[in-house]
């Protein structure tokens, strides 16, 4: 892979820890626009599905008539390696990696190791806090949160979460690849749920309120908000989508961070316990 910067300004190099839907969209959005991007899987039997996962997304890119030229071409630019070690040569590295803290710390500390000084390193959190990932790396200057949005192909804002030791240079290097990849950048202090986990998940929890107090069905709670409010889609689908146990994790770190309004509803923990996580499982508030 070259480790010239892409035409578009872009870093050259991207790595991605992790090639599930998030990771895998976001080697999308930097492959799309130019970048050579490495994504890194746990074992040797995943690197197949994350593979096929990022070569779907440019393929329907492709269809849509959004790339500049055949996908055969970008995807030349992907690789799948199965160690965080073999991302070494990244100007940018996005950990992608299930919303568990140990988990996050253990990837993180070990792509910080293997990357050059100069190299950004990034979490894709929804919830956690960046000061508290921060603290257990040797260069916390080079780290911020770079929350996108699930589905990330689809989605026009990545919210850039500043720890306090990411310097106004940084941000602003990270806001820049944001926009050069045609979305758009918010800059948040880190506090739990930053801005957008925050809001969302307060309107999702109250909306399971209603739906578990007979208030009305799961279809007219999201229609008063599509409609009444102009949002793309209402907060009980938008929970199938992001997933039912994504969203109880968020809601148990804000209710123990926060305060008890973010307690989740038990019609919440009811589903994520029988299997029902929303549109991965088939079955969340909705059937898929």
């Amino acid at each position: 892979m070259s480790s010239l910067p892409s035409a578009s300004g872009l870093p050259g190099n991207v790595g991605v820890i992790g090639g599930g839907r998030m990771g895998a969209g976001i080697a999308h959005a930097f492959l799309v626009n130019g970048c050579a991007v490495t994504v890194a899987e746990a074992s040797a039997e995943f690197i197949a599905a994350a593979r096929g996962r990022v070569e779907e997304a440019v393929l329907k890119s492709a269809d849509r008539g959004m790339l500049a030229g055949p996908p055969e071409r970008v995807l030349r630019n992907l690789s799948v390696v199965t160690s965080i070690e073999e991302l070494s040569g990244s100007d940018l590295v996005v950990e992608a990696v299930p919303e568990i803290f140990e988990l996050k710390v253990a990837a993180l500390q070990r792509a910080e190791a293997a990357l050059s000084a100069g190299a950004v390193l990034a979490t894709n959190t929804s919830s956690l806090s960046v000061n508290g990932l921060a603290a257990v790396l040797g260069r916390p200057e080079q780290f911020l949160g770079m929350h996108f949005f699930n589905p990330v192909p689809a989605s026009t804002m990545v919210e850039l979460v500043r720890g306090e030791r990411s310097p106004d240079a940084l941000v602003a290097t990270a806001k820049n690849w944001i926009e050069a990849l045609g979305k758009q950048a918010i800059v948040v202090r880190d506090a739990p749920g930053f801005a957008s986990s925050r809001l969302g998940v307060a309107i999702a929890l109250e909306a399971m309120r209603m739906l578990e107090e007979g208030v009305a069905s799961a279809a007219d709670i999201d229609t008063a908000m599509e409609l009444g409010y102009k949002h793309p889609m209402g907060p009980l689908r938008t929970t199938d989508v992001v997933g039912l146990d994504v969203r109880l994790g968020i809601a148990e770190y804000l209710a123990g961070t926060v305060g008890p309004r973010f307690e989740p509803p038990q019609i919440l923990r009811d589903k994520v316990a029988r299997g029902e996580l929303g549109r991965k499982s088939g079955q969340g508030f909705f059937s898929w």
